[in-house]
């Protein structure tokens, strides 16, 4: 049973910065492709960022220069630095494994 946790969410000001994490359970983490979620509130879940198993990243355009992917596969952790973050940025962030476990999610809240 895959598990995932994520870490690091609040609140910030905009302009401000978080890092989350996601720890992940099993001894397979590095050949997995992990990435990175977020739903705000009255709209669909979108895609922030993926890693592939061998460190190729992958962002929307909305975060692409300002969130940095990362993972760390000695520790089965993931990561997103998100800088110069946004009141639009508002959301829950999830983790996910491929091909489809999901964490709880984090409350990322960014105030004007």
């Amino acid at each position: 049973q895959v598990q995932l946790v994520e870490s690091g969410g609040g609140l910030v000001q905009a302009g401000g910065s978080l890092r989350l994490s996601c720890a992940a359970s099993g001894r397979t983490f590095s050949s997995y492709t992990m990435g990175w979620y977020r739903q705000a509130p009255g709209k669909e879940r979108e895609f922030v960022a993926r890693i592939i198993s061998v460190g190729i990243t992958y962002y929307a355009d909305s975060v692409k220069g300002r969130f940095t992917i990362s993972r760390d596969n000695a520790k089965n952790t993931m990561y997103l630095q998100m800088n110069s973050l946004k009141p639009e940025d508002t959301a829950i962030y999830y983790c996910n494994r491929a091909p489809n476990y999901w964490g709880q999610g984090t409350q990322v809240t960014v105030s004007s």
